[in-house]
């Protein structure tokens, strides 16, 4: 049996009409927790709170919008019905009303969605070429003679520029190239600008206008000019829109500025810290030149009391000098008589020792010393030659020349080492023998041996 209607919804739970909007707005924000749609704005209303609250529609549908005042803000374009745009947000429900809507967080005109995509390539192209590296930046003259402005002649911007360097440096020198700055001529315009402001003998250059969309700065996002920006000889100012929007130039320009009137007070010193700077500087030189003149004035009194009368002086040196002549005359004549006394001496101990007077001494000494000598020498001669006299008879007893002479031989075996021969048991029958004698030797041979035999036994 097919079920019927209550069967249907009998296991349903029943919710209050305010729980069933908060389960509906906890599903929704859950599944489309961050959305963009685009369409065109209708019933746009600004309340005092400052919220936005519109419609966004297409041919087809409408969704209701709401954007709080702390992110529509940060808006750069005009909202206004018929506009075309782009939000960025979440989807959600009003539970009080239990509308359908959207809570917008970011609002750009439809089509900046590319515009963005190509400002960013041109940013990470630029950026890896360098052209956005702070060793490249050049520091700004801290006290500028001439300043350039590239701006719209009729624009709020250059109002404000002018008004706050009237105010803070009155005194500085400026030239205005006037150019388009948003719209189908604002690129050659701004090249032509910068490119006299590159020819002038200017210090700095100020590149300025007001705020407005992505769509409105892109002039100030073309490579062209980022690229005439960046070779400028001159230091550069970027001045573009409000402190929320950056472009391009920003990046590759010396020095970036928040607004246009930022950018003036960056450029310019203030003339009330210039004039405290001036009375600072003018305290410190003042002291500085009393000290030194203090300074003079002691010494002056110093070389004042040191110098005297030259004629005094004079005087002075003169008497002095005739005092160093006496000393020195005194001197001289000190030394002169030491000298001559030492002269004195040595001539006499000279005279003392003189050669005539003791040769003939020492000619007497010298021939008694001689007689001495020979005396002695004769005497020592005598005494050795009886002494060797002595000896050589002494010898003579022991000589074996004596007991040959009477009628005695002295025998000696033969060989390449005689020996000689002092008892019959030397030799043998067969030996040759050889017997010297007083005048010569024999040769002899032995044929018997007799022991025991001698001189006194024969009959």
């Amino acid at each position: 049996m097919p079920a019927t209607v209550t069967d249907k919804f009998s296991a349903a739970p029943v919710f209050t009409v305010s729980a069933l909007a908060r389960r509906a707005r906890l599903h929704i924000e859950e599944e489309f927790s961050f959305v963009q749609v685009e369409g065109e704005l209708s019933n746009f209303r600004r309340p005092g709170s400052g919220h936005w609250y519109f419609t966004l529609k297409d041919e087809h549908a409408q969704l209701r919008c709401a954007m709080f005042a702390g992110n529509n803000r940060r808006v750069t374009l005009t909202p206004s019905d018929g506009a075309q745009v782009i939000i960025r947000g979440r989807v959600s429900l009003y539970e009080a009303r239990g509308d359908f809507q959207i809570i917008a967080e970011q609002m750009s005109a439809a089509g900046e969605g590319a515009l963005r995509a190509a400002f960013e390539a041109l940013q990470r192209k630029l950026e890896s070429e360098g052209l956005f590296d702070p060793a490249r930046k050049r520091a700004l003259p801290p006290l500028p003679r001439h300043l350039t402005i590239i701006s719209s002649a009729s624009g709020a911007a250059l109002r404000d520029v002018l008004h706050v360097i009237a105010r803070r440096y009155p005194t500085l020198a400026i030239t205005l190239i006037p150019s388009l700055v948003q719209g189908a001529g604002a690129e050659s315009a701004l090249l032509r600008a910068l490119e006299q402001a590159a020819n002038s003998n200017t210090d700095l250059v100020l590149l300025t206008r007001g705020g407005g969309s992505l769509e409105d700065l892109w002039a100030f996002n073309l490579e062209s000019v980022a690229r005439a920006v960046a070779a400028s000889p001159h230091p550069v100012v970027s001045a573009i829109g409000h402190q929320t929007d950056f472009t391009i130039t920003d990046f590759v320009a010396d020095v970036r500025a928040p607004t246009p009137s930022a950018g003036a007070e960056l450029l310019t010193p203030a003339a009330d810290e210039l004039q405290a700077l001036l009375a600072n500087q003018t305290r410190r030189l003042n002291r500085a030149m009393q000290h030194s003149q203090r300074l003079l004035q002691q010494q002056l009194q110093h070389l004042r009391a040191r110098l005297t009368d030259p004629r005094a002086q004079l005087s002075q040196q003169m008497q002095l000098a005739d005092d160093l002549e006496a000393r020195l005359v005194r001197a001289f004549n000190n030394l002169l008589h030491i000298r001559s006394q030492q002269l004195r001496g040595a001539i006499g101990a000279l005279t003392l020792v003189q050669p005539a007077r003791i040769l003939p001494a020492r000619y007497q000494q010298l021939s008694q010393n001689r007689q001495r000598l020979d005396k002695a020498m004769f005497a020592r001669l005598a005494t050795q030659q009886l002494s060797l006299a002595g000896k050589v008879r002494a010898l003579e007893a022991v000589s074996p020349l004596q007991t040959l002479s009477r009628g005695y031989a002295v025998l000696s075996q033969g060989g390449a080492t005689p020996r000689p021969v002092t008892s019959v048991s030397d030799t043998q029958p067969g030996s040759r023998l050889k017997a010297f004698l007083q005048d010569g030797a024999l040769e002899v041979e032995v044929t018997d041996v007799l022991p025991g035999e001698s001189l006194t036994a024969e009959p």
